[in-house]
């Protein structure tokens, strides 16, 4: 397996961090924090570029919430001046990992994405009869420090920069305790549950980590299973076959090696089924001939049309804003067969 030496240097060269601090703030140019460090650019890059070349940066303090969309949850977000150094890190490790993903891995990934996904699945529908669908419990509080750390230690052989990753992974240790229920695993004792787990959603690193992880189950499905109809998006996966019996063994097989991990599925829902009845994948149910969008998703946009609106003719957002915000959610939805769905909600607006 090929590693990478001397990747520190890159990730701490000053047009790195600037390129990294461009990227950091999209998006969020007039929030405080991000206009403070903007107004002392040079001298804030200067410090970090010096924190960061005699090792002595440490992450600072997360500031979480709950969102509910559908299901509850916890983000947390690092400060500014943190995140400038995760696009830093991720903008020179990020591509060598690239090259080792699979082609059908889909969530945060250049040119990939969710619509891609829904028409990869779509794709594989029309090909195999049976769809095997899987999703990994907690996610992302059950993502076990100690084997992501030794997964990145098989590609980067550069100590500052395994001892960069070490901090930020560190950094995220305890605020996901409580989403977490403890799973024990072979030969486990009872300091197990003391083991360092989770990454906070919300963080870049998080994001691009997951893909880290689940990437030793991509390889274990494609190289080991030799699935050759596979979707990935975060830890939501389907399998497609063209019988059931395959379907079971891959399902079984999947859940040993998921233990050398410490991720568990949802087992009751992990059962083979024909594609013609439909797959509920990111928001839709996909059919081999059509795509619905979910009940609940069309639920909850008439509720945040209606608040639109509302807020439109209170006068506290623009036209503009409002219309923004819509054709947001029409450039995604048109990937389903959801004319007549648009055309009931924005009447009963007008109406």
């Amino acid at each position: 397996m090929k590693t990478y030496k001397n990747l520190y240097p890159q990730i701490i060269n000053f047009d790195n961090l600037h390129l990294a601090w461009r990227k950091a703030k999209r998006g969020k140019r007039y929030k405080p924090t991000v206009a403070a460090f903007q107004y002392h650019l040079d001298d804030e890059l200067i410090q970090l570029q010096r924190d960061l070349q005699t090792q002595t940066w440490q992450p600072g303090g997360y500031r979480s919430f709950t969102v509910h969309e559908p299901k509850r949850r916890k983000i947390s977000a690092a400060p500014f001046r943190d995140r400038v150094v995760h696009h830093a890190l991720c903008r020179v490790i990020e591509p060598i990992y690239e090259r080792k993903f699979i082609f059908d891995s889909y969530a945060n990934r250049k040119d990939k994405g969710t619509h891609k996904a829904l028409d990869r699945c779509t794709y594989y529908m029309r090909r195999y009869k049976y769809v095997l669908q899987c999703d990994i419990q907690q996610f992302f509080p059950a993502i076990d420090h100690d084997i992501l750390k030794s997964i990145l230690a098989k590609t980067i052989a550069c100590q500052p920069t395994i001892d960069l990753c070490s901090k930020i992974i560190d950094s995220g240790a305890g605020i996901l305790t409580a989403e977490y229920d403890m799973r024990y695993f072979p030969d486990d004792d009872l300091f197990a549950a003391e083991r360092p787990r989770g990454l906070p959603i919300g963080n870049l690193t998080s994001q691009f980590w997951a893909n880290v992880y689940m990437n030793e189950l991509d390889q274990f499905v494609k190289h080991q299973l030799h699935c050759k109809a596979y979707v990935r998006y975060v830890d939501d996966f389907l399998l497609f076959a063209d019988d059931k019996v395959t379907l079971h063994h891959w399902r079984e097989a999947i859940m040993i090696f998921l233990q050398s991990l410490r991720l568990t599925i949802h087992e009751n829902r992990a059962q083979p089924k024909p594609v013609t009845q439909g797959i509920p994948f990111l928001g839709f149910t996909v059919y081999p001939t059509h795509r619905r969008l979910k009940r609940s998703k069309g639920i909850a946009y008439r509720r945040h049309l209606k608040t639109l609106y509302r807020q439109y003719k209170a006068g506290e957002i623009s036209r503009e804003q409002g219309r923004a915000s819509v054709m947001a959610w029409l450039g995604h939805v048109q990937h389903g067969d959801t004319y007549n769905l648009r055309r009931k909600l924005f009447r009963e607006i007008i109406a």
